[in-house]
């Protein structure tokens, strides 16, 4: 999948390995793996083996995030909890490298991952889903279009701690606004020639 600003491709531990590990290795508190499920890793043999598991797994299906203007893997996403006889289908995973973060190449990565579940593949629900104390995620999920449906409670127990989970979705009849929405924010013309966006998402989806 690719767009104006990023590529997003099947994982490759080989290929990605050494762009994901610089990139993360940013992060030097280690607060980008605080609601994730692995992470944050001890030493490279550690990151490569929780590559190896991401890349050999068909659900969460692992997708790199590739900038186009460096060439650089600099996060990864997935498709998660696919279920295609009823049409749902969820993206999780989203580590995003400090480089990634608030970025339009992030931005365009979620669209261009939303578009390939409804108009590709079909979709007819697509599912984002967090820790409810994971306010940036929240953010992100609102940001984008989602709608919150509730917070599921002790849903699950992860790196020792409850988890209430926080449930949002797109779905299909949602999903024609929220692609023109942010079509249009990603109109070269809502960016500066120093790349910086003109007018927020929010604009547009107000629109």
């Amino acid at each position: 999948m690719e767009g104006r600003f990023c590529r997003v491709e099947p994982l490759d531990a080989r290929q990605h390995g050494d762009d994901l590990f610089e990139a993360f290795a940013e992060n030097n508190d280690g607060r980008i793996w605080t609601y994730m499920a692995s992470g944050p890793f001890a030493d490279r043999a550690a990151f490569d083996r929780w590559l190896s598991i991401c890349q050999d797994s068909d659900d969460p299906f692992f997708h790199s995030i590739v900038d186009l203007d460096s060439g650089r893997a600099l996060g990864v996403a997935s498709y998660m909890r696919i279920v295609p006889d009823m049409g749902v289908i969820e993206v999780g995973n989203i580590s995003l490298s400090p480089r990634l973060q608030k970025t339009a190449a992030a931005t365009e990565a979620m669209y261009l991952m939303m578009r390939r579940a409804f108009d590709e593949l079909g979709y007819r629900r697509y599912e984002w889903k967090c820790d409810s104390l994971n306010a940036p995620s929240r953010r992100a999920a609102e940001r984008l279009g989602f709608t919150f449906e509730g917070i599921f409670r002790q849903a699950m127990v992860y790196k020792g701690r409850n988890r209430d989970t926080a449930w949002y979705a797109i779905i299909d009849k949602d999903w024609p606004a929220i692609r023109q929405a942010l079509e249009s924010w990603l109109e070269p013309a809502n960016f500066d020639t120093q790349g910086r966006q003109k007018q927020p998402l929010s604009r547009f989806m107000k629109r």
